[in-house]
């Protein structure tokens, strides 16, 4: 049975990652389709400094390739407040089928990403990305070190 404290809700800020990966206002549709190719990339977060400008999904990638990515991409329900309650959130991307949240603050300042795991039954984690990134680049080392 699930607690009705408030002191025991659960945010969107207390499952966040706080650094993602952005990219510039001047990343175009074709530059946004490099980066999704990842099966691991769901969206591609465009900012003009800490703004979020668009958050550009697959289904974006229609878009004339030379067009700016920030115009091919939306905002809307791509995106949460850090406040928000991290349980309607999830229940919010399951049913829409949205695998990332930006987490905006006031002026759409990039605060982080809400990254839901493939099972819909929890978030990634900083250190779990970072993890991850770091067997890749194990793997890319010990590839190029068996190179003759």
């Amino acid at each position: 049975m699930q607690s009705s404290d408030p002191r025991d809700r659960r945010t969107v800020a207390d499952a966040m990652l706080l650094s993602p990966k952005v990219h510039g206002r001047d990343t175009t549709v074709a530059d946004a389709a490099v980066v999704l190719r990842n099966d691991h990339v769901h969206a591609v977060l465009v900012v003009d400094g800490a703004v979020l400008l668009a958050v550009v999904e697959r289904g974006d990638l229609g878009a004339p390739p030379h067009l700016p990515a920030r115009s091919a991409g939306r905002l809307g329900e791509r995106v949460a407040r850090p406040g928000d309650d991290l349980e309607t959130a999830r229940r919010a991307m399951a049913v829409a089928g949205r695998r990332r949240l930006a987490v905006v603050g006031e002026g759409d300042v990039l605060l982080g990403l809400l990254c839901l795991k493939r099972t819909g039954l929890g978030f990634c984690s900083d250190e779990g990305v970072e993890a991850r990134a770091a067997e890749r680049r194990a793997a890319s080392a010990e590839d190029l070190a068996q190179t003759p």
